[in-house]
C-alpha cells in the first residue's frame, strides 16, 4: 500500500482533474440552450401561452421528485464493464441531444392548426430531456468520490469547471446574441435552429473529454470502502439519510441560494430589459459586460481555490458570497439612481464617435465586475462540496450512495432554475407584458423596479440564504481530514476480511488519532 493511501488520499491524476469537470461545461451548455431560452421558443416560436410554459417549465419539476431518486438509485446499485458513471454520462448527453433537436428543430414545423400537438410535444421531449439531464448532471456531483478526496485537489475542480463552463456555457452566452442578431431576435425558429445544433457539438465533445477524464478511476475498488458488492439501498431509505446528513441539508440550501442568483441576474429576459429595454443599447452592452464579468471572474477563481485549500472550501464560500453581496449593495444603488434617457444616469461604453464612457458606467462597472465575479466564482462551488457530504455519508453509515447525493443536488439545481422563468414571467406580466423580452422590446413604466428586483434583490435574498446556511456547516477543512482517515482506515480493514459493521463499530475517530 503507498505513502497515499496509507493517508487515506487518492488522487488524480492532472489530466484526470482537467478534464472530468467538463462534464459539468456539458450540462450547462443545455443550461444556456434551455433554461434560459425555452421561454422564448414556446412563447414565441411555438405560440403557447407564456404562464403555461413558465408554469410547466416549474411544474415539470413535480415529476423530478418521483424519477431523480430512481435514477440516484440506478446509479448507485450500478458497476459494470463500463463503470459506475460512464453509462449515464453518456446516455444523458444523448437522450438531451435526441430530445433537443426534436423539440427545436422538429415541432414548429407542426401546422397552427394543430397547437393541441404543439402542447403535448412541448411537455413530452421536455420532459425526456429533464430525464438525460438528471443523468449526466447526477454524475458530476457524485463521480468526484472516486477521481479524488485528497482536500488540496478537490476545490481545483471549481476552476476547471469554470474552464469548462466558459467553452461551454460561455461560449453560448456570447454565439446567442450574434445568432440573434442574425436571425432577427431570440423568438425566431432560424435563432433555434442555427443554435441548438452548436451547442449540442459543443456538448459531446466535452462529454467525450469528460469521460476520458474519469475512465480510469471508474472502478469498484475506488467506490466507498472498496466492496466488491453494490450498494443496494431503498428508496424508503434516501428519507433517512438526508434527515441525517445535516451538512447535505445545508450545502442544498447553499446551492440553491448561489444558482437561483446566477440563473435568475443572467436571465436573457432580465439582461434583454436592462441593456436593450433601460440603456437603449443592447448590442453594445450585452457582450461587453459578460466579457469583462468573466475578467473580473478569473482572479476570483485563484482566490477561492487558494482559500478552499487553505481553510477549507466552506470558508470560502462564505467569504466570497459575502464579497458579492456586498457588491450588489452598490449596483443596487446605481440602477435606483437611473434615469430614463439621462445620458450622465445611463450605461455607455461606445458611441457614434468611439469610446463613450460616463462615471455612472465606470462605478457600475466596478461594482457589477467585482460582485459577478464573487458570485461566479461561487456559483458551482458547492458541486465539489457533494462529494464532501457524500464521504460523510459513508464515514456516517457506512453507505456509499453518491447517486442519491448527486440526484438530490440536481433536483435542487433544476428546480430553482425552473424557478427563475416562473418569476421572470410573472414579474413582467405584472407591468403588462405578455411575451418574453427580447433584446427589441421597448421599455414600459416599472421595468426598472422589476429590473432592480430579478437582478438585485432576489440575488442578494438568495445569497443572504446562502451565508445563514452554511453557517453553521459541520464539514470543515480539518474535520474533513479526519473523515478521510477514518474512511481509509475503515477501508483497509474491510480488504483484509473485516465486515463492515465491524469496521464502523471499532474504527473511530478515537482509534484513528492513536
Amino acid at each position: 500500500m503507498s505513502n497515499q493511501e496509507n493517508q487515506g488520499l487518492n488522487r488524480a491524476k492532472p489530466y484526470q482533474l482537467m478534464l472530468f469537470p467538463l462534464n459539468n461545461g456539458a450540462t450547462n451548455v443545455y443550461f444556456v440552450l434551455v433554461l434560459s431560452y425555452v421561454l422564448n421558443f414556446g412563447n414565441g416560436v411555438l405560440l403557447l401561452n407564456m404562464t403555461f410554459v413558465s408554469l410547466m417549465i416549474t411544474g415539470m419539476r413535480v415529476c423530478d421528485a418521483i424519477t431523480d431518486p430512481i435514477i440516484g438509485a440506478w446509479i448507485d446499485k450500478t458497476d459494470g464493464k463500463f463503470g459506475k458513471f460512464r453509462p449515464y454520462m453518456v446516455l444523458g448527453n444523448l437522450i438531451m441531444a435526441l430530445s433537443i433537436l426534436a423539440l427545436y428543430i422538429a415541432t414548429p414545423f407542426i401546422p397552427e392548426t394543430m397547437m393541441w400537438a404543439r402542447y403535448v410535444l412541448f411537455v413530452v421531449l421536455y420532459f425526456v430531456w429533464v430525464i438525460g439531464y438528471t443523468f449526466q448532471t447526477s454524475c458530476t456531483r457524485s463521480g468526484q468520490t472516486v477521481l479524488t478526496n485528497d482536500p488540496k485537489q478537490r476545490p481545483m475542480f471549481t476552476l476547471f469547471n469554470t474552464i469548462g463552463s466558459l467553452l461551454g456555457m460561455g461560449a453560448m452566452q456570447i454565439l446567442a446574441p450574434i445568432v440573434g442578431r442574425a436571425q432577427g431576435g431570440y423568438n425566431t425558429a432560424g435563432f433555434f435552429s442555427v443554435l441548438a445544433p452548436a451547442g449540442i457539438c459543443v456538448s459531446i465533445v466535452l462529454t467525450i473529454l469528460a469521460v476520458i477524464g474519469i475512465w480510469e478511476k471508474d472502478q469498484t475498488k475506488y467506490f466507498g470502502m472498496g466492496q466488491a458488492k453494490t450498494e443496494n439501498v431503498k428508496l424508503s431509505e434516501y428519507v433517512e439519510i438526508i434527515k441525517n446528513n445535516n451538512p447535505m441539508q445545508r450545502l442544498m440550501v447553499a446551492g440553491a441560494g448561489c444558482k437561483l442568483a446566477l440563473a435568475i441576474a443572467t436571465h436573457t429576459a432580465v439582461l434583454s430589459m436592462l441593456y436593450g429595454s433601460m440603456m437603449g443599447n443592447y448590442d453594445g452592452l450585452y457582450i461587453p459586460m459578460m466579457v469583462m464579468g468573466y475578467v473580473f471572474s478569473a482572479p476570483f477563481f485563484l482566490l477561492t481555490i487558494r482559500t478552499s485549500q487553505q481553510k477549507g472550501q466552506k470558508a470560502s464560500l462564505l467569504r466570497y458570497v459575502a464579497v458579492a453581496f456586498i457588491s450588489y449593495v452598490g449596483v443596487l444603488a446605481l440602477l435606483l439612481l437611473w434615469r430614463q434617457g439621462d445620458p450622465a444616469w445611463n450605461l455607455s461604453i461606445f458611441g457614434e464617435n468611439g469610446l463613450s464612457i460616463n462615471l455612472y458606467t465606470i462605478l457600475f462597472i466596478l461594482f457589477f465586475g467585482i460582485g459577478y465575479g464573487a458570485y461566479y466564482s461561487t456559483a458551482d462551488m458547492p458541486i465539489p462540496m457533494v462529494a464532501d457530504c457524500s464521504d460523510y455519508e459513508t464515514y456516517r453509515s457506512g453507505k456509499y450512495v453518491p447517486g442519491i447525493m448527486g440526484t438530490l443536488f440536481s433536483l435542487v439545481d433544476k428546480l430553482v432554475s425552473s424557478m427563475a422563468s416562473l418569476v421572470v414571467t410573472i414579474a413582467v406580466a405584472v407591468i403588462g407584458i405578455h411575451t418574453v423580452p427580447d433584446q427589441y422590446t421597448a421599455y414600459v413604466p416599472g421595468m426598472n423596479w422589476v429590473v432592480i428586483a430579478l437582478f438585485c434583490i432576489i440575488p442578494m435574498v438568495a445569497w443572504a440564504a446562502t451565508l445563514l446556511a452554511m453557517k453553521n456547516y459541520a464539514l470543515s477543512g480539518e474535520r474533513m481530514k479526519t473523515i478521510q482517515a477514518v474512511n481509509a482506515a475503515r477501508k483497509a480493514a474491510v480488504a483484509k476480511g473485516m465486515s463492515t459493521e465491524e469496521a464502523m463499530k471499532t474504527i473511530t475517530d478515537e482509534t484513528v488519532a492513536q
